[in-house]
């Protein structure tokens, strides 16, 4: 959340819609009560941290609960870090169908996504890469094969993070940039 708002709601609705429970897709009314419980609990809610971090929790049975909780930022964002979060991520998508966080690098101007070409994205990566796209950086899959180059996570709840031991090009610096800041001043 970002003072009482979700930026990229309808992107983490349609990424939501991507979603499989025991590995059927959601409900259509399931999705029409999250956006609503959404934007109603925001309007109306109670919240200690009004810039926290708001959890959905689907159960086995197609029932869902939301909460907000503190927004704790990243403590390691050394490129193995962000591998580990990333693995994490892909063992959810095995469950579910969409990782909420997805490994990239950024690589002679263009962005490398660690995901299959048909795979379903969180809300977050579909905006990164559009925003590349729209400023005409490439945007390649590849599942499971980063080349060496600058490695960022693309994740709902943190946006874009760079690694922190990265040493890149200043050409790809500007790109990683281009694409942190993009993305920040929607969490904003």
């Amino acid at each position: 959340m970002a003072h009482r708002r979700v930026p990229l709601l309808n992107r983490h609705i349609r990424a939501l819609s991507r979603r499989t429970v025991n590995g059927a897709p959601l409900a259509r009314n399931m999705l029409s009560w999250a956006k609503q419980h959404v934007e109603w609990s925001l309007a109306e809610g109670e919240y200690d941290d009004p810039c926290g971090v708001l959890m959905m929790v689907v159960d086995v049975n197609g029932n869902a609960a939301m909460t907000v909780g503190a927004y704790e930022p990243l403590e390691d964002t050394s490129a193995a870090a962000l591998a580990s979060r990333a693995s994490l991520a892909r063992a959810e998508r095995d469950e579910t169908g969409v990782a909420p966080e997805v490994l990239c690098a950024v690589a002679d101007g263009s962005l490398i996504v660690d995901a299959a070409p048909d795979e379903p994205l969180c809300g977050a990566m579909t905006l990164v890469e559009q925003l590349a796209e729209t400023c005409g950086h490439n945007v390649v899959h590849a599942e499971g094969s980063l080349p060496a180059g600058t490695v960022l996570l693309v994740s709902d709840e943190h946006g874009v993070v760079p690694a922190s031991d990265a040493s890149t090009s200043d050409a790809d610096a500007a790109f990683v940039k281009l694409l942190t800041d993009g993305v920040a001043k929607l969490f904003a």
